[in-house]
């Protein structure tokens, strides 16, 4: 490159020289000579044109022997063709030194640069074009595929199939397409200048055979056999698997490290697809063509073929999933409407406590991933955004925040304990009223009735509010409104060590934070409505139960009650390994410990059997787990909400002596706990136990999306029970 470049300044040197060469031969000869000597060019004839003065002198220098001459060189020996010598001359300079310049570029491009630019001419020559490649599979922990490909015929056009009219009115009778779209569709460069342009995908075998079989009426049409996402179960664990789509532009603008994304290329839009996008994408294959001049493709030289990207084995039991699943959909939507049962939405999640593997992560509403492949349906879209179809794309499990009612009693029980606002001997007196702070505003157990006197064992087995009252006025009483022993968010931060109000890491996107309210949050919140945001002693009351402005999400409850199982929080995860194209496991995930709160042994050993108690001492809930043959500990919770139903809540770790398994259930607008959402957690929890021990009789079936129908769900908010 540099010797072309000196090659190039040294041409346009000779030519600047050459051109002023020219101008200074021009400028000599039309510059007048002084001195030289003039010829005789004329012989006067007396008397003609000369003044009668002029003839008169002229006649006498006749008679006396002179002789006159003009001495003009210019009008006695200029000819015509004087002037056209010099043009030619001066241009035959200029031409020379343009044939010189031409000549040495010329030389520099054949000799010096030959070897670059035949480079260049042999990259013009070829050009790589590149194929998809099919994603990986995903399976549950036992090999039950969760989501698969399947061979589909793509019909694919040359770039130059643009300019045939005919070929295009063909293809869009054959497949059913409007012409102008066919024709958008092949004039679409973002795959590159020579790759093959998608037509249509999925087509019919019929439709594929007609075009085989009239090869000669379809120049520059192909079929390809590729691979689509398929989905065999449906809506089963949709908002785990989530769903396909092509890249979008920042998504091809952006480098991604390990990745070279192409718009052929299928990404993960949501759920797991999103989360291992980059494992479950193959490597393209790539395809060496030769093109002319106008870029057409010539010949194939070679082809590579793409390679099917890594499986994923997720931690989920297919068949406690298709259990938790049918079981939100039955109770809510028992005939594909929203309201035709109990609830408009709702959550289950399971875990195994030990280390965190997520075995059932079920949201109601839901959607069927097959749906969404590719694109999203503008019709189901529209249907799915109405507020009446109660969000099918939002996973309720861990984006959904609702208040955490009763089951929070278990955290505040470890509070009050801790501070020594409780302990084995207290008790209380449970009238079904309180005003403990005489401030007139009177707060009511959910027993109207009233429990009578109850110690903290008797409070959480029975969810007595006014047990839990007394111990939230202990820590307003204790605080910076009273005698300012602890701080104002004591109780707040002893519960966030369980995970409230954080993230658990789960290996998903989406996930909120939840909230736990403090005097600076609620200042916060209420900035423009001051009298609001300041923090009262029933603040703490609301809380200490579960109610007020905490929200929760079901995957931190769950997570929160394993760790009172074992003692510490595992961070949550759905991936169990990676496989490679040859069955390999490659990747293997590696529990942790994401956080272990400083809790008193003796404490902790105290809820627990409180916990164990709740469910052995209900008379609605102990046949339940009974029935399945399973020894659980565990709380029920009903949130109440103004001008609403009840939240209904329930978590059950189990076995009690060597716990295994947690799960958690929430239906909003459920009603009571016990009621609705315990039946759920009894059947989830016989499932897992079913699974693992090989008794399981689970035939998993497909299941249907939302159909986003609802209808109008009467108030009917009687007295908590729980």
């Amino acid at each position: 490159m540099l010797v072309a470049v000196v090659t190039a300044l040294i041409a346009a040197l000779i030519a600047v020289v050459v051109i002023a060469a020219v101008f200074v031969v021009r400028a000599r000869r039309s510059t007048p000579q002084v001195g030289a000597k003039k010829g005789v060019s004329q012989v006067d004839t007396v008397g003609v044109g000369s003044s009668s003065f002029a003839r008169q002198s002229a006649a006498k220098a006749a008679r006396d022997g002179e002789v006159t001459v003009s001495s003009s060189e210019t009008s006695a020996n200029a000819k015509p063709s004087d002037g056209m010598t010099r043009r030619f001359f001066g241009l035959g300079i200029l031409s020379a030194g343009i044939l010189g310049v031409l000549t040495t570029k010329l030389w520099s491009m054949q000799i010096l640069d030959n070897s670059e630019y035949a480079h260049a001419a042999e990259e013009n020559l070829y050009t790589t074009v590149n194929t998809p490649a099919p994603r990986g599979c995903i399976y549950d922990r036992n090999g039950v595929p969760l989501v698969i490909n399947r061979s589909t015929q793509a019909v694919l056009a040359d770039p130059e199939v643009a300019d045939n009219r005919d070929v295009i009115r063909r293809l869009a009778t054959v497949l059913g397409l409007p012409a102008n779209v066919v024709a958008q569709r092949i004039a679409d460069s973002s795959a590159g200048a020579q790759s093959l342009r998608v037509v249509a995908d999925d087509v019919r075998l019929r439709d594929v055979a007609f075009i085989a079989e009239h090869a000669d009426a379809f120049p520059g049409i192909t079929v390809e056999e590729r691979s689509e996402r398929e989905y065999p179960y449906g809506a089963l664990a949709a908002h785990v698997l989530g769903y396909t789509g092509s890249p979008t532009k920042n998504q091809l603008e952006e480098k991604r490290e390990g990745r070279d994304l192409l718009a052929i290329d299928t990404v993960g839009a949501a759920g797991i697809e999103a989360t291992y996008d980059d494992v479950l994408s193959g490597d393209h294959g790539e395809r060496l063509v030769m093109v002319d001049a106008g870029g057409a493709v010539v010949s194939v030289m070679s082809e590579t073929q793409p390679s099917k990207g890594s499986d994923i084995y997720l931690t989920l039991d297919a068949k406690a999933q298709y259990v938790a699943d049918k079981a939100l959909a039955d109770l809510i939507a028992p005939y594909g409407v929203i309201g035709g049962g109990k609830g408009t939405k709702g959550a289950v999640v399971a875990l195994d406590v030990r280390d965190g593997a997520v075995l059932v992560m079920s949201s109601f509403p839901t959607f069927d991933p097959t749906n969404f492949t590719g694109s999203i349906p503008d019709e189901l879209w529209e249907i799915y955004r109405r507020p009446t179809a109660y969000a099918p794309l939002n996973n309720n499990c861990i984006s959904g925040q609702f208040m955490a009612a009763s089951t929070f009693k278990a955290f505040t029980s470890l509070a009050g304990l801790e501070y020594g606002y409780a302990n084995e001997g207290s008790t209380w007196n449970c009238t079904g009223k309180w005003d403990g702070f005489g401030s007139g505003d009177v707060q009511k157990c959910w027993n109207h009735d009233g429990h009578g006197t109850l110690d903290l064992h008797g409070g959480i087995v029975n969810s007595c509010d006014t047990v839990f009252y007394e111990i939230g006025k202990a820590f307003y009483d204790h605080g910076p409104e009273g005698s300012g022993e602890v701080s104002e968010t004591a109780m707040q931060d002893y519960v966030s060590q369980f995970g409230f109000g954080s993230q658990t890491g789960v290996d998903l996107g989406g996930e909120a934070s939840g909230v736990v309210p403090t005097p600076a949050w609620k200042a916060e919140t209420f900035r423009n409505r001051p009298a609001d945001g300041v923090w009262r002693g029933g603040d703490y009351t609301n809380l200490v139960i579960g109610q007020g402005d905490l929200l929760v999400t079901p995957m931190q409850v769950a997570c929160a009650y394993a760790a009172i199982a074992t003692g510490h929080v595992m961070k949550p995860h759905l991936l169990e390994e990676v496989r490679n194209g040859q069955g390999d496991t490659v990747v293997t995930y590696q529990p942790e410990v994401s956080r272990t709160p400083e809790v008193t042994e003796s404490h902790l050993n105290y809820v627990r059997d409180s916990l164990h108690d709740m469910i052995k001492e209900s008379h609605s809930v102990a046949p339940l787990f009974a029935e399945e043959g399973i020894d659980a500990a565990g709380k029920s919770g009903t949130g109440e909400r103004q001008d609403r139903n009840d939240t209904a809540w329930f978590v059950a770790y189990a076995p009690y002596d060597d716990p295994k398994y947690v799960v958690a259930c929430v239906i909003e607008d459920g009603g009571g706990g016990s009621d609705t959402a315990a039946p759920i957690v009894a059947e989830v929890m016989g499932a897992l136990f079913d699974s693992e021990n090989g008794k399981s009789d689970v035939s998993i079936e497909r299941l249907p999306g939302s159909t986003g129908e609802s209808v109008e769900i009467s108030v009917d908010s009687g007295a908590r029970t729980d």
